[in-house]
């Protein structure tokens, strides 16, 4: 009776959890949704969205030149980190010996645990002035932003790329061995291939990591709310412009800035459900004899 009692209690514990988890994001995204649509009912939806000038003193509020900014800081960190955290994930999960696995894997979480501000502490000092030296400029560019932001999600991408290549069935290594193929071909056509979903995921979190940072980006983004002529000019983030004006933003500047959260969160859904689409539609043709 005791035991039953327990279990039902336990049980019952987890799914308040879970539904309370459920009911605080919906209240989350009813409370910017109340807060920013006046904002677009007012000036416009497709005003706000493809508008090139935020002026919020002048009663102008386009956020086109930070979708622009946010996007190509995003595409372009993940274009630098993809390739060097699948690489590192591979060597960790085949080719490292234990004692050097053993290493790298404690420090690569260790830098998935270090603030943001430091991250942009050290780009501010560091990475800025190379750029204005080497570049040209002011340093503070979207190409500065994407490599902090390389960094930034580069343990996220490798320690779940390599937990998904760590458990493919090591028959399909054993099997792909047994009929020959060298260690690197059957890391490249047998073992990262079944790994993909996994993979995919990875990016999709780091990704989501990308677009939603706020403090590093501040710091040596810019914010110049333009469009981007090249990616060595400042740009502002949809995540930027509401942390750089939250703090005196009243009427419909404030409302605007709601709205401006809106979008990024729709953005956000966008990417993540293009991004999914491609993991279960790579998972099913790997299920269904992609190997």
């Amino acid at each position: 009776m005791k035991d039953r009692l327990g279990e039902f209690l336990i049980e019952k514990g987890l799914f308040i959890t879970a539904i309370s988890s459920v009911v605080i994001i919906l209240l989350i995204i009813v409370f910017i949704f109340s807060e920013g649509l006046p904002a677009m009912e007012s000036y416009g939806f497709l005003n706000f969205i493809f508008g090139s000038t935020w002026d919020p003193s002048s009663g102008q509020y386009g956020i086109l030149p930070m979708i622009v900014g946010s996007m190509g800081i995003t595409l372009l960190a993940l274009i630098f980190s993809v390739p060097l955290s699948l690489l590192c994930a591979i060597f960790m999960a085949e080719i490292a010996p234990k004692t050097v696995r053993k290493i790298m894997k404690p420090v690569i979480e260790t830098l998935a645990g270090i603030p943001s501000v430091v991250y942009g502490f050290f780009g501010l000092i560091v990475l800025v002035p190379l750029m204005r030296t080497y570049f040209g400029g002011t340093g503070f560019s979207m190409l500065t932003a994407s490599i902090i932001l390389t960094v930034m999600i580069l343990p996220t991408i490798v320690s779940v790329s390599e937990d998904s290549i760590r458990s493919v069935p090591s028959e399909y290594k054993e099997a792909s061995l047994a009929l020959g193929a060298t260690h690197w071909q059957t890391i490249k056509n047998v073992i990262f291939p079944a790994a993909v979903p996994g993979v995919i995921t990875a990016i999709i979190l780091g990704m989501g990591r990308a677009i939603g940072e706020t403090l590093a980006v501040i710091m040596v983004a810019g914010n110049v709310a333009q469009f981007p002529s090249s990616i060595m000019d400042p740009v502002r983030a949809l995540t930027s412009n509401i942390a750089l004006e939250m703090g005196y933003a009243t009427g419909m500047h404030y409302s605007a800035l709601f709205a401006t959260a809106i979008v990024l969160f729709m953005l956000i859904m966008i990417l993540l459900v293009i991004a999914n689409y491609f993991h279960y539609k790579k998972k099913i043709n790997v299920g269904g004899g992609y190997l």
